[in-house]
């Protein structure tokens, strides 16, 4: 069976390498920001459309949804198409939608919009991957995934201080409209300087197995964005969404067993590097949103800076990741990628521990610097993890294999956003209540500051300040316990290290 994946005498060289890779580099930025540039506007856009904060929530909702519901569609259209082909419909589609999203009159168009271009945006990180592993030689692959990652990993990082910025001294449309420059010299990029695949137009479209895994990923996608909004399982429809996903996901595994072609072969998960890959790329995909999801609001709303103070205290973190996978680039071929992810890990696990010390009076110095390390970390993992993912892969599971490791990550950030807001709120009320036994008559601190004027036990202004002080100390606390979370989280994955297989030096060589 023929295949759609470009063989070695098809890989660009010289000047059409370097065009090429720059425009798959510039299509993984643009969409990666989206995923985080438009949640900054989302108050703006609120007020433009007159929608409610519930209703407001949609833009972002149909977006994640219709992303993760088509991604896994990649391999199969890269082999009916071709990647050229396909690469260049999805950054053209991507384009016209987002100037669609920044001239939307009403909530109903920016929905629609935005599930278009969820829809067109979700193969193009999956084939810029794709692209770059087969433009690139064997030996060079690290390097290759070092410029990929900058823009997969960057792009959510400095997402919020773009949007931030755009919505500031613009107008929330821009954050739409600045993919439109950077998508017309992508296309154009594309169009001239990539090399065609061979396609397969034997393959049958294995429709119900699509089916079912559209069902689960489209419902787990609801369950996880309106969780936290319904108060989870005392909804009705959060059970419903989450039986839905369970029960889909199980008659598409049982359907993939058993189904002659189906949508996904499950002989591309014996591939032993791959498998442990999907689960690092997971939980990386938790702790690099995660922690984007909860820094910006406590130092807003505990430390009083601005959005704008916030994006450039952060933007640094981007920096450090930046940096680290170039020096790994530079690594590739003759460090054994396993102790880079080591590093990258205990870096990162380094990093949150810090974080679980952070107060109101943490300075920004501080902030940075440990935002460094931990982009730092981040770096070192992604991108030696990308290729020793993909470095026993058969070719013609490429496809597929891309499209599910970016699926993976996608998950992994909602589940880990999910996850980290709602423990956020448990222990936020569990702190409260425990600080708030200790406000009694016979507390002697609490005595000792009413008797030096700081504290008024005897008015109800009085007793409501103090109120909020033991609320600003209870979130504070569940913030710093949402970050031991992750730390522990990053600590359970070393061990699947030791079931990776290293590098095969020999064929490296040949």
């Amino acid at each position: 069976m023929s295949t759609a994946v470009a063989t070695p005498d098809q890989r660009a060289t010289g000047s059409n390498a370097l065009l090429v890779t720059m425009s798959v580099m510039a299509a993984t930025v643009m969409q990666a920001l989206d995923t985080t540039i438009a949640n900054v506007a989302l108050p703006h856009m609120q007020g433009a459309l007159g929608a409610t904060q519930d209703q407001i929530s949609w833009v972002l909702t149909s977006y994640i949804v219709a992303a993760a519901i088509f991604m896994p569609l990649t391999g199969f259209l890269t082999e009916r198409l071709g990647r050229k082909r396909l690469f260049t419909i999805c950054v053209a589609g991507f384009t016209i939608t987002s100037m669609l999203c920044g001239a939307a009159q009403s909530l109903e168009e920016m929905v629609i919009f935005r599930l278009l271009q969820g829809i067109c945006g979700a193969a193009l990180v999956p084939l810029s991957q794709a692209v770059l592993l087969d433009t690139y030689p064997k030996e060079k692959h690290g390097q290759a995934m070092a410029m990929w990652g900058v823009g997969v990993m960057v792009g959510p990082i400095l997402g919020p201080f773009l949007g931030g910025w755009l919505t500031e001294y613009y107008d929330w449309r821009w954050v739409f409209y600045i993919n439109v420059p950077v998508g017309v010299f992508t296309w154009f990029a594309l169009t001239a300087f990539m090399e065609e695949t061979p396609r397969n137009n034997s393959r049958r479209f294995d429709f119900t197995g699509f089916l079912f895994l559209a069902i689960a990923l489209g419902a787990l996608q609801m369950m996880l964005d309106r969780g936290e909004t319904l108060d989870w399982f005392n909804s009705s429809e959060v059970i419903v969404e989450g039986l839905i996903t369970a029960f889909a996901f199980y008659l598409f595994v049982a359907h993939i067993f058993t189904h002659k072609s189906p949508f996904i072969e499950p002989a591309i998960f014996k591939d032993r590097n791959f498998s442990i890959g999907l689960i690092f790329i997971f939980i990386v995909g938790i702790v690099l949103l995660a922690t984007i999801a909860l820094l910006p609001p406590f130092m807003q709303s505990l430390m009083g800076y601005s959005v704008m103070d916030v994006g450039t205290l952060l933007a640094p973190r981007g920096m450090g990741t930046m940096v680290a996978m170039m020096l790994v680039g530079r690594l590739s071929g003759k460090v054994d990628p396993r102790h880079l992810i080591f590093v990258g890990l205990c870096l990162t696990s380094l990093s949150l521990w810090e974080m679980t010390y952070y107060t109101t009076l943490t300075t920004q110095w501080e902030i940075v610097r440990n935002g460094v390390i931990q982009g730092f970390g981040l770096g070192f993992v992604f991108v030696p993890l990308s290729t020793v993912a993909f470095s026993t892969m058969q070719p013609q599971y490429r496809g597929i294999g891309t499209a599910l490791f970016s699926l993976l990550r996608n998950i992994g950030s909602s589940i880990g956003i999910s996850v980290v807001v709602t423990y956020l709120a448990h222990r936020s009320q569990i702190n409260h209540g425990v600080f708030a036994s200790y406000i009694t008559p016979f507390s002697q601190p609490l005595n000792q500051a009413v008797s030096s004027g700081a504290l008024d036990t005897s008015t109800l202004q009085g007793m409501a300040a103090i109120n909020g002080k033991v609320t600003e100390q209870a979130l504070t606390l569940a913030y710093l316990q949402d970050f031991r979370l992750m730390m522990y989280v990053t600590l359970v994955a070393m061990p699947l290290l030791l079931f990776m297989r290293g590098p095969q030096v020999s064929a490296n060589k040949s």
